[in-house]
């Protein structure tokens, strides 16, 4: 077996050996520099420090929204609800206007808020870190919200709902 073709294997192998690890569904949102909304779909988002308050998530180099997030000055993390599947699919796609039809508050620095999620922070963009083919972003967390709805999972491929 040539190298290159093994090489395929074994990332193939670590990607679902690494979806065995059950995550959060979330949208990252924000607004680019000329006042377009702009979300992601990720499931990397993680806690890192209480005090000060600061969360992180990483973003593919290849990401059409990157150079959105990269400049903005704040963005939203909505931690999707069970009943959100149809959220985490039109932020996972490619569309000419994700947004459309979904009823948006306004967050910290203008950043649209999705509506009915289980919950949601809104981050200063506060630091960016390489990290392969991402970039590792990290983001004070200004305010939150909280309502007690039962999360959307991502595991094994796919979005699951708890029992």
């Amino acid at each position: 077996m040539n190298q290159s073709y093994q090489h395929l294997l074994d990332l193939r192998r670590l990607r679902d050996a690494l979806g065995d690890f059950a995550t959060g569904v979330t949208v990252v949102t924000t607004r680019g520099s000329d006042g377009t909304p702009t979300g992601v779909t990720i499931n990397s988002f993680a806690s890192v420090s209480l005090e000060p308050p600061l969360v992180l998530w990483s973003l593919g180099l290849q990401s059409p929204s990157l150079a959105a997030f990269e400049s903005c000055s704040h963005y939203a993390v909505n931690v999707l609800a069970a009943d959100q599947i149809e959220f985490a699919q039109r932020f996972s796609q490619t569309q000419s206007d994700r947004f459309a039809g979904i009823d948006l508050e306004v967050g910290a620095g203008g950043t649209p808020i999705l509506p009915g999620c289980c919950a949601r922070f809104e981050c200063r963009n506060e630091m960016r870190y390489p990290g392969g083919d991402h970039v590792i972003l990290v983001g004070y967390v200004e305010s939150f919200h909280r309502d007690e709805k039962p999360p959307l999972i991502f595991h094994g491929g796919r979005y699951r709902i708890l029992p």
